[in-house]
């Protein structure tokens, strides 16, 4: 995905517009709703990437993104966001071994 696809703004309550990127999308079985996960790039005081999600219309025809609502649903985001970070950091260890192997050094 070419990053200008990503990129995505949202006007604040006061208009103020914000710059945001698509992590993913996905749609929960549990809870019957459709999810974004964005970030802007910004950081916490420990130097994490803030992550936000909200739900959202997938058809288009309603553009405004709408807070997640239970416990249940930040649950799901939670459990989503564990799993693309293992399966991550795998394909990057597989990608290192692999670039060891071809240099002929190890780990």
């Amino acid at each position: 995905m070419n990053i200008e696809d990503a990129k995505f703004v949202v006007k604040d309550e006061n208009g103020k517009e914000q710059e945001f990127y698509k992590l993913f999308t996905f749609d929960s079985d549990e809870t019957g709703k459709s999810y974004i996960v964005y970030t802007d790039n910004s950081t916490d005081e420990k130097g994490n990437v803030i992550v936000r999600a909200n739900t959202y219309d997938p058809t288009g025809s309603d553009l405004s993104l709408q807070p997640l609502t239970s416990d249940k649903e930040w649950k799901v985001i939670e459990n989503i966001l564990i799993s693309t970070q293992e399966q991550i950091r795998e394909e990057m260890q597989k990608e290192g071994s692999s670039a060891n192997e071809e240099s002929g050094t190890a780990n």
